[in-house]
């Protein structure tokens, strides 16, 4: 049966072509985008009308950097830079973790993610119970390409929860791709997800670069985030980083490299030639002591580049709005007033990320035919008040808490700020006590 959904009277910021902004209506059909601007009358039995009036109506975010399976270390690994962050807290967290706690994990950070009006993600679990995690989503009603974290390299200091061999690891990544690839209509996804260079051995990342390709899949990891980490790669696989993953075929218009903030000039040379996407983590660089990395100057040589909170124990929090203010602000000390537009900021968190997750042919944009993923923010707020640019709006002055309506894939997820697909308190009050019992046996 065809249903629709109607967002009335709101101001349009499509992010098409011409970054088109209108006042008027947007339908939607079953899954599709059929009108955007202009009156839209429902034709359908079965339709909803969504209240828009004094609100920005957007693409949903698309954040291109996540790691769900950590959202119960939120406020357990402040303080620490990269290598220690992930030896000392992440990974015996990581370790430790059983399919129920990473099933909690990933609840807790749908409802945070869509409430927020995040729609889409790239995420990168940990080495097990990877199944939970898509059953999650699924569930949720968030759009997400989801894979297994790879790390066989026996020089890592990887604690004994987390250590595999590259064959189990491969097979293991390989059954989860064709289980859950292109599942509950297309909405869930799989990306072959090797930690970085120092987690993974030569083989892994050559026989997991020819796995994902051949099976359609996208390759997602980590890249020169850490000044530590990068001396490291130099003297362990004997490149600097993306030199390294370049050789053994991690680049790529299919493969995303979260934070890349130290960079060479044959490195962003390479990123730029083989259309690999960076995925930007500016609350998680700064919160690490990693540093800023040169998003203008990435921009400008034609690299694509898109934004990630990363995981709540580098963050603390999951809201692609913040995501977006520090991405317009950061910069600037070092790069000029004008380096980060707003337009092209909220351009980076969608049809940037949408790009990134390889579908900016179906979202990222609201356009006739693409698929409805779609937010309303309420600008009515005193902190919003009297703006009337909604790109300012959105980059320097909404917050995660102004989204009112959140459609995904068509269907209604978030109406009214109340979140249909999960019981947000009952998500929290049972985080809360998996964190207690979990960070007790570690």
């Amino acid at each position: 049966m065809t249903t629709e959904v109607i967002i009335r009277g709101g101001t349009i910021v499509t992010v098409d072509a011409e970054s088109t902004v209108s006042k008027g209506d947007i339908l939607c059909r079953d899954s599709r985008i059929v009108q955007v601007g202009g009156e839209a009358t429902p034709t359908a039995n079965d339709f909803e009308i969504l209240d828009a009036e004094g609100c920005i109506v957007m693409p949903g975010l698309v954040q291109s950097h996540l790691h769900m399976c950590q959202t119960l270390a939120r406020g357990r690994a402040d303080d620490l830079a990269l290598l220690d962050w992930l030896q000392t807290v992440v990974w015996p967290y990581e370790g430790a973790l059983d399919e129920a706690d990473v099933a909690c994990a990933a609840r807790l950070a749908c409802a945070e993610l869509l409430r927020g009006g995040t729609t889409a993600i790239l995420d990168m679990g940990t080495v097990h119970h990877t199944d939970q995690l898509f059953a999650v989503a699924r569930d949720a009603g968030i759009r997400a390409t989801i894979g297994k974290t790879m790390m066989d390299a026996d020089d890592a200091g990887h604690p004994v929860g987390l250590q595999e061999n590259a064959a189990w690891s491969l097979a293991e990544s390989s059954r989860l791709c064709n289980e859950w690839h292109e599942q509950a209509g297309g909405r869930l996804r799989y990306a072959f997800a090797p930690r970085f260079a120092l987690s993974c051995s030569d083989r892994l990342l050559r026989d997991t670069a020819l796995a994902a390709r051949e099976l359609g899949a996208r390759i997602h990891t980590h890249s020169s985030e850490n000044i530590d980490e990068i001396d490291l790669v130099r003297r362990r696989r004997g490149a600097e980083n993306i030199v390294y993953l370049n050789d053994v075929g991690i680049t790529g218009a299919d493969v995303g490299l979260a934070h890349c903030v130290w960079l060479s000039e044959q490195e962003r040379d390479i990123l730029r030639t083989t259309q690999t996407h960076v995925l930007h983590c500016p609350s998680s660089n700064l919160k690490l002591a990693s540093g800023i990395a040169h998003v203008p100057e990435l921009i400008a040589q034609g690299i694509s580049v898109s934004l990630g909170a990363d995981g709540a124990p580098c963050n603390n929090n999951l809201d692609g709005f913040l995501e977006m203010r520090l991405a317009a602000l950061i910069h600037r000390p070092r790069a000029g007033a004008r380096a980060m537009p707003t337009s092209q900021v909220v351009r980076m968190a969608t049809l940037g990320g949408a790009r990134a997750l390889g579908l900016d042919h179906l979202i990222g944009s609201l356009e006739p035919n693409k698929l409805a993923d779609i937010i309303v923010v309420d600008a009515m707020g005193a902190h919003v008040a009297p703006t009337e640019n909604p790109y300012s709006a959105l980059v320097y002055a909404c917050r995660s808490t102004d989204v009112r309506h959140v459609v995904v894939d068509g269907v209604v997820r978030v109406r009214d700020r109340d979140l249909l697909t999960l019981d947000a308190a009952a998500v929290a009050a049972d985080a809360r006590e998996r964190a207690r019992r979990l960070f007790n046996r570690i």
